[in-house]
Protein backbone atom coordinates (compact mmCIF):
# COMPACT_ATOMS: atom_id res chain seq x y z
CA UNK A 1 0.00 0.00 0.00
CA UNK A 2 1.42 3.51 -0.78
CA UNK A 3 2.13 5.68 1.85
CA UNK A 4 -0.78 8.83 2.05
CA UNK A 5 1.01 12.21 2.90
CA UNK A 6 -2.27 13.58 3.70
CA UNK A 7 -2.80 17.39 2.92
CA UNK A 8 -5.89 18.03 5.32
CA UNK A 9 -6.99 16.24 8.59
CA UNK A 10 -9.76 16.24 11.09
CA UNK A 11 -10.49 15.31 13.91
CA UNK A 12 -14.44 14.39 15.72
CA UNK A 13 -14.93 13.69 19.12
CA UNK A 14 -17.95 11.32 20.12
CA UNK A 15 -19.36 11.55 23.74
CA UNK A 16 -22.36 9.76 25.71
CA UNK A 17 -23.40 6.53 24.60
CA UNK A 18 -21.51 6.69 21.30
CA UNK A 19 -24.95 6.24 18.92
CA UNK A 20 -26.92 7.73 21.98
CA UNK A 21 -24.73 10.97 22.56
CA UNK A 22 -22.96 13.48 20.79
CA UNK A 23 -20.15 14.27 18.42
CA UNK A 24 -18.67 17.63 17.69
CA UNK A 25 -15.85 18.07 14.78
CA UNK A 26 -12.39 19.87 15.85
CA UNK A 27 -13.37 22.85 13.74
CA UNK A 28 -16.60 22.98 15.46
CA UNK A 29 -18.59 22.88 11.93
CA UNK A 30 -20.01 19.43 12.85
CA UNK A 31 -21.65 19.43 16.50
CA UNK A 32 -24.48 17.24 16.52
CA UNK A 33 -26.40 15.08 18.73
CA UNK A 34 -27.06 11.73 18.06
CA UNK A 35 -29.77 9.27 18.62
CA UNK A 36 -30.31 5.78 16.79
CA UNK A 37 -33.18 5.74 14.10
CA UNK A 38 -36.39 4.82 15.21
CA UNK A 39 -35.69 1.32 13.07
CA UNK A 40 -32.71 0.51 15.65
CA UNK A 41 -34.88 1.42 18.53
CA UNK A 42 -34.15 4.59 19.05
CA UNK A 43 -35.89 8.04 18.75
CA UNK A 44 -34.59 9.23 15.64
CA UNK A 45 -34.23 12.63 17.23
CA UNK A 46 -30.58 13.40 16.36
CA UNK A 47 -28.17 12.49 13.53
CA UNK A 48 -27.06 8.57 13.21
CA UNK A 49 -23.65 7.83 11.77
CA UNK A 50 -25.09 6.31 8.98
CA UNK A 51 -26.83 9.72 7.75
CA UNK A 52 -23.03 11.27 8.45
CA UNK A 53 -21.22 8.56 6.14
CA UNK A 54 -23.61 9.08 3.27
CA UNK A 55 -23.52 12.83 3.53
CA UNK A 56 -19.91 12.41 2.93
CA UNK A 57 -19.96 10.22 0.79
CA UNK A 58 -22.44 11.78 -1.47
CA UNK A 59 -20.44 15.00 -1.38
CA UNK A 60 -16.87 13.13 -2.37
CA UNK A 61 -18.23 10.75 -5.09
CA UNK A 62 -19.86 13.93 -7.20
CA UNK A 63 -16.31 15.57 -6.48
CA UNK A 64 -14.90 12.71 -7.78
CA UNK A 65 -17.15 12.34 -10.94
CA UNK A 66 -16.26 15.93 -11.59
CA UNK A 67 -12.46 15.40 -11.64
CA UNK A 68 -12.68 11.72 -13.65
CA UNK A 69 -14.70 13.68 -16.55
CA UNK A 70 -12.50 16.59 -16.31
CA UNK A 71 -9.64 14.30 -16.58
CA UNK A 72 -11.45 12.51 -19.72
CA UNK A 73 -12.23 15.58 -21.54
CA UNK A 74 -16.02 15.18 -20.60
CA UNK A 75 -18.69 17.24 -19.15
CA UNK A 76 -20.59 17.00 -15.93
CA UNK A 77 -23.36 18.94 -16.39
CA UNK A 78 -24.37 21.66 -13.41
CA UNK A 79 -27.41 19.67 -12.41
CA UNK A 80 -25.85 16.84 -11.94
CA UNK A 81 -26.38 14.67 -8.43
CA UNK A 82 -24.90 11.98 -6.30
CA UNK A 83 -27.42 10.25 -3.65
CA UNK A 84 -25.54 7.68 -1.34
CA UNK A 85 -28.45 5.69 0.17
CA UNK A 86 -26.05 3.77 3.50
CA UNK A 87 -27.86 0.48 5.18
CA UNK A 88 -27.72 -0.81 8.59
CA UNK A 89 -28.21 -4.28 8.70
CA UNK A 90 -27.09 -7.96 10.56
CA UNK A 91 -23.95 -9.32 9.34
CA UNK A 92 -24.88 -13.13 8.98
CA UNK A 93 -21.02 -13.63 8.68
CA UNK A 94 -19.87 -12.50 12.41
CA UNK A 95 -23.20 -11.58 14.30
CA UNK A 96 -22.58 -8.23 14.22
CA UNK A 97 -23.46 -4.89 11.88
CA UNK A 98 -22.45 -4.23 8.03
CA UNK A 99 -23.08 -1.57 6.33
CA UNK A 100 -24.10 -1.14 2.41
CA UNK A 101 -24.54 1.71 -0.31
CA UNK A 102 -26.31 2.47 -3.18
CA UNK A 103 -24.52 5.40 -5.59
CA UNK A 104 -27.04 6.44 -7.52
CA UNK A 105 -26.02 9.05 -10.44
CA UNK A 106 -28.02 11.79 -12.56
CA UNK A 107 -26.39 13.20 -15.51
CA UNK A 108 -28.83 14.37 -17.19
CA UNK A 109 -28.23 15.30 -20.74
CA UNK A 110 -25.68 12.74 -20.87
CA UNK A 111 -26.22 9.28 -23.02
CA UNK A 112 -26.79 6.26 -20.65
CA UNK A 113 -22.78 4.62 -21.69
CA UNK A 114 -21.29 7.95 -20.87
CA UNK A 115 -22.90 8.51 -17.71
CA UNK A 116 -21.82 4.65 -16.43
CA UNK A 117 -18.44 5.15 -18.09
CA UNK A 118 -17.91 8.54 -15.96
CA UNK A 119 -19.83 6.85 -12.44
CA UNK A 120 -17.66 3.61 -12.98
CA UNK A 121 -14.40 6.01 -12.80
CA UNK A 122 -15.76 8.15 -10.28
CA UNK A 123 -16.08 5.08 -8.38
CA UNK A 124 -12.29 3.91 -8.90
CA UNK A 125 -11.62 7.05 -8.11
CA UNK A 126 -13.42 8.60 -4.79
CA UNK A 127 -11.39 7.87 -1.71
CA UNK A 128 -15.01 6.86 0.39
CA UNK A 129 -15.55 3.89 -2.49
CA UNK A 130 -11.45 3.11 -1.99
CA UNK A 131 -11.80 3.08 1.46
CA UNK A 132 -15.08 0.69 1.49
CA UNK A 133 -13.98 -1.49 -1.22
CA UNK A 134 -14.43 -5.24 -0.30
CA UNK A 135 -15.42 -4.09 3.19
CA UNK A 136 -19.13 -3.47 1.66
CA UNK A 137 -21.28 -4.01 -0.90
CA UNK A 138 -22.15 -0.70 -3.31
CA UNK A 139 -24.61 -0.71 -5.97
CA UNK A 140 -24.24 2.09 -8.71
CA UNK A 141 -27.28 3.48 -10.70
CA UNK A 142 -26.87 5.94 -13.37
CA UNK A 143 -30.04 7.90 -14.29
CA UNK A 144 -29.89 10.14 -17.08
Amino acid sequence: MAAIDPVYTVASTATGGGRDGQVVSQPGRVDLDMRPPTEMGGSGEGANPEELFSAGYASCFLGALRATAKQAGAQVPDEATVTVTVGIGKDDADGGFALVATIETYLPGLDEAKAKELAEGAHAFCPYSKATKGNIEHNITVRV
